[in-house]
């Protein structure tokens, strides 16, 4: 690329300075693929997302008018000199997952809107009493079928005004009476209206007016024509036809009606078909496709006990109460005692305890004066249900949750929609099961959709056909191809939620727009990479620029220019070690250049560990689209399990193996994925599980505070003589209570001005000047040093400063051995990486004392790593496994696969087409036979 690159074609940015950038100046062409990358912690994201999208957001709400940015609250100006040449900004991260219930890949990616709209305009709708096609006519329509069928017989033509309801209907009748009608037809009788005419109020009554009795002929169709306007006006778009001899009965709409029962649909409309609209929503379940119901194995854990002695948990034992009086009360109606083991208890007495009774219940207590009281009883059920509601505190939910469990709404079957919306068809499909297909499945079923429908239908779905099919294949594109439109968004990982944002942003083909992504390759296949950089370019050559903060190998490669942060992370980080394009980068001398020229590499080690010659083995694995998935997994190795992104992965693991671990060890209440059998439970101590998700929200949380540390610093600072003569306890040494921090700032360290129409600006405390502590807490010193100093101290300087206090070294010698050196202890856990949030976790973890039989299991940790990251990542991962422990990794990272000591590969493809176990054993066998598509990767990165 020529750098000579007139000045409107670059985005300039000039002194940066946010977090750790050390007050660079960086060039970036525009309308190129550009990539950031660098070490984990060297400011790739402070440059990208926190000083270029951050100006972008914040000059976009510039733009609306003071009154407006009131209400908006303004964005902070990041901390540079200026930005010029900066276009809108769009950012794609990975962190906003939606985590609503009712937010699914269909609503998302605006498919499922498409879909309603196909099928409330060419759907075909089927009677759901009689499965027969429904049927709507106009008036000639009906006109031409009353003269064809009954042509020389004698008729009745009825308008139905009441349909199965209960009333006295006098009023109803009276006004029949004044608009001249003499004869109605009450549930299958005519009878002639007289005056102060009612029925039984309390039944159910079916009322037509008798409109016209005739013979149908030729001579007499004025009259016909008429009577049928007349009835169809009375009956509201719908007539009945009764021939006299036989009786049989017909019915003719203008509406949607099943012609042999009556059954009539209104207009359909596309909010119809939704399942987060009222008119559209399954009315059992609310839309959501699952129900919550008390779990009777949860409430009676064993059936052999009695009442009295426990035996109903959530009651507990016997207590002079109420309650208990009650369910003495039933027991006896029964013939039974609350001493009586449940399981001897009748089925009947047993129903009443739990879902109550309208009897009125004698209770005879002596606590209550030996008097009689005579109440109804609502059941152990509603008790729960109570404590379950948004009302109830956190403590009585949690509490309910536990007898609670989530089952498939009986109703609607799991598809969230009423009956209605599922008897409208097109080719034999309603919109539920279009929404279960994958999304290849999909693809394929619209595009053939022409050849099953009718050529008016083909006339009005042209369009929307057009909009569904660009939109699927957008997903195709960034290898999504698994998912199916009713996946909920909250069970998406973070790559999968960036990749669908990024499929929707393709398809708004905006141009003249800077998007931003944070490693969108995350959680793909190196197969399914290949296309992802496609997506990319084709979103460039369309006149976009695209930033992406990235590790990939392929992805820098396939670039037009690349910035390399760096020298090293934190502190001695944030300068800018390279700019250029990927060309001039293989020749640099930087970290990543080691890499990308393989002069640095993680070496294939020599040996793989065979294990301590125990298993855990789980046999018949069903779940989500696993298809009987027997695997056998060598305790005391690093196992990766691998395979396409939707192989099943992580229905294998995080859904099915590691609840089955956690119920085992921790009682946990997360139900594992159906499965026939597991074994070795009895070669294992405990199970955890370190994923992605963020340390805390709020930036009082902190390393310190996550790991334990800042505990055992506090309690170091209560030891100094100083803190002794004081009196000063752990408390005083927090800076989220009151006693020892700053009052002024609330123990934040700086203060929030907020500035009426303009952006808030965060100014350091006037008291404290950022220290978080008051004086007299800062006057405590352990060698020199106040605890806001310790605080403010990175790993690195802890560790050299801590290296004669054994329990607290032991802690941050680790942070330091995953490679957090950088970082410093009171950091706030908001400004920390992805990747360090799953660092500090496991180094978390490893502090803690291992028994040498614990299984780790990890979802790809390789997360926001750099080349260097990962080998320091695999060196603490194999100081578990040489403990004793296993290590079980789901990875994509061909770095960390071929250094694993056993591989469990899903295949062959994603979706409905994996959930197959392809191969398990070492990395050499894999390549040996060849099977699935990691093999052909593997083969190069061992160079076999």
């Amino acid at each position: 690329m020529d750098h000579k690159v007139e000045e409107t074609e670059l985005i300039s940015v000039y002194g940066a300075r946010v977090h750790n950038l050390k007050n660079i100046d960086v060039d970036i062409p525009r309308n190129s693929l550009v990539v950031i990358t660098g070490l984990s912690g060297s400011g790739k994201s402070s440059l990208a997302f926190d000083t270029i999208f951050a100006e972008g957001q914040r000059r976009y709400i510039e733009t609306f008018s003071a009154y407006a940015r009131n209400f908006l609250g303004g964005m902070e100006r990041p901390d540079v000199d200026k930005i010029t040449g900066l276009s809108p900004v769009i950012s794609i991260e990975q962190k906003t997952t939606n985590r609503n219930p009712r937010s699914t890949v269909g609503t998302t990616t605006e498919i499922y809107d498409f879909l309603r709209l196909l099928y409330a305009r060419a759907g075909d709708a089927y009677s759901y009493l009689t499965g027969e096609k429904m049927v709507k006519y106009t008036e000639e329509q009906i006109l031409e079928l009353i003269l064809t069928r009954y042509l020389g017989k004698k008729i009745y033509i009825l308008a139905p005004v009441v349909r199965n309801r209960k009333g006295h209907y006098k009023e109803l009748f009276e006004q029949i009476r004044k608009k001249g009608y003499l004869n109605v037809r009450i549930d299958g009788e005519i009878r002639e209206i007289l005056p102060g005419m009612r029925v039984d109020r309390y039944k159910n009554h079916s009322i037509e007016i008798l409109v016209d009795k005739m013979a149908v002929s030729n001579k007499f169709s004025d009259q016909l024509k008429n009577s049928v306007r007349v009835g169809m006006k009375q009956g509201d778009g719908l007539i009945m036809i009764q021939d006299v001899e036989s009786g049989e009965m017909r019915h003719y709409s203008s509406q949607l009606m099943c012609p042999s029962s009556g059954l009539s649909y209104g207009e359909p409309a596309p909010h119809n078909f939704s399942f987060n609209s009222p008119f559209g929503a399954c009315p059992k379940c609310k839309g959501l496709g699952v129900v919550n119901q008390i779990d009777m194995d949860k409430i009676v854990p064993k059936p052999e006990q009695s009442i009295h002695a426990g035996g109903i948990a959530p009651l507990g034992k016997y207590k002079n109460s109420l309650f208990f009086w009650q369910i003495e009360a039933i027991c006896e109606k029964y013939g039974v005692t609350i001493k009586t083991p449940i399981k001897n208890i009748p089925e009947e007495a047993l129903d009443e305890i739990m879902f109550g009774t309208d009897e009125k219940l004698e209770i005879k207590n002596e606590t209550l004066g030996g008097s009689t009281y005579s109440v109804t009883f609502e059941g152990v059920a509603k008790y729960i249900n109570m404590q379950q509601e948004s009302e109830a505190s956190a403590t009585a939910q949690k509490w309910a949750n536990q007898f609670i469990t989530t089952r498939t709404c009986p109703d609607c079957k799991g598809q969230r929609l009423n009956i209605e919306a599922l008897h409208y068809k097109i080719n034999d499909k309603n919109i539920a099961e279009l929404s279960v297909m994958d999304i290849q499945e999909l693809y394929d079923w619209v595009q053939n959709m022409d050849e099953h429908i009718s050529e008016k239908q083909r006339h009005i779905a042209a369009e929307v056909k057009k909009e569904i099919l660009s939109r699927l294949t957008f997903l195709l594109d960034v290898g999504l191809s698994y998912l199916s439109l009713n996946r909920a968004s909250a069970s998406l990982s973070g790559g999968e939620s960036q990749r669908i944002r990024l499929a929707t942003q393709i398809g708004s083909q905006l141009v003249n727009v800077l998007y931003i992504l944070d490693e969108p390759s995350i959680g793909l296949h190196q197969r399914d990479n290949v296309r992802l950089i496609k997506s990319l370019k084709k979103l460039r050559d369309s006149g976009n620029s695209v930033i992406v903060v990235e590790h990939d190998k392929d992805m820098m490669l396939e670039a037009d220019y690349i910035i390399d942060m760096g020298p090293f992370a934190g502190r001695r980080g944030g300068e800018v070690v390279f700019a250029g394009t990927p060309a001039e980068m293989l020749k640099a001398d930087t970290m990543t250049s080691d890499y990308l020229n393989e002069r640095k590499m993680i070496e294939v080690p020599k040996k793989r560990r065979k294990g301590n010659g125990h298993f855990v083995e789980l046999k018949g694995a069903t779940g989500n689209n696993l298809k009987s998935v027997d695997i056998k997994i060598p305790l005391g190795t690093l196992t990766c399990v691998t395979g396409v992104s939707g192989s099943g992965k992580s229905s294998l693991l995080n859904g099915t193996l590691l609840p089955i671990l956690s119920q085992y060890f921790f009682r946990s209440l997360a139900d594992p994925l159906p499965y026939k059998s597991f074994k070795g439970m009895e070669f294992v101590d405990k199970v955890i599980s370190v994923d992605q998700s963020p340390i805390g929200r709020s930036p009082r949380s902190n390393p310190a505070t996550y790991t334990g540390i800042f505990s055992d610093i506090r309690n170091l600072f209560v030891s100094l003589p100083e803190a002794k003569i004081r009196g000063y306890k752990p408390g005083r040494f927090s800076f989220n209570i009151k006693g020892g921090r700053c009052e002024t700032c609330g123990g934040n360290g700086y203060k929030t001005i907020e500035m009426n129409f303009l952006p808030d600006v965060f100014v350091p405390c006037e008291d404290c000047h950022g220290k978080r502590y008051n004086r007299e807490t800062l006057e405590v010193r352990f060698k020199g040093k106040s605890i806001a100093d310790v605080l403010d101290m990175t790993i690195n300087a802890a560790v050299e400063f801590f290296e004669n206090t054994p329990n607290i070294l032991h802690k941050i010698k680790v942070l330091q051995d995953v490679g957090l050196g950088y970082i410093k202890l009171g950091q706030p856990s908001t400004t920390l990486s992805g990747g360090e949030s799953q660092r500090v976790k496991l180094a978390t973890e490893l502090a803690r004392t291992d028994t040498g039989n614990t299984i780790y299991i990890l979802d790809e940790p390789t997360t926001g790593l750099h080349f260097e990251d990962i080998r320091v990542l695999l060196n603490v991962l194999n100081q578990l496994v040489e403990r004793g422990n296993t290590v079980i990794v789901i990875e994509h990272n061909l770095d960390i696969i071929k250094c694993a000591d056993y591989i469990i590969d899903m295949g062959p493809e994603g979706g409905s087409g994996g959930g197959m176990l392809m191969m398990q054993g070492t990395p050499e066998e894999l390549v040996r036979k060849n099977v699935g598509i990691t093999a052909n990767f593997l083969k190069i990165e061992l160079k076999i």
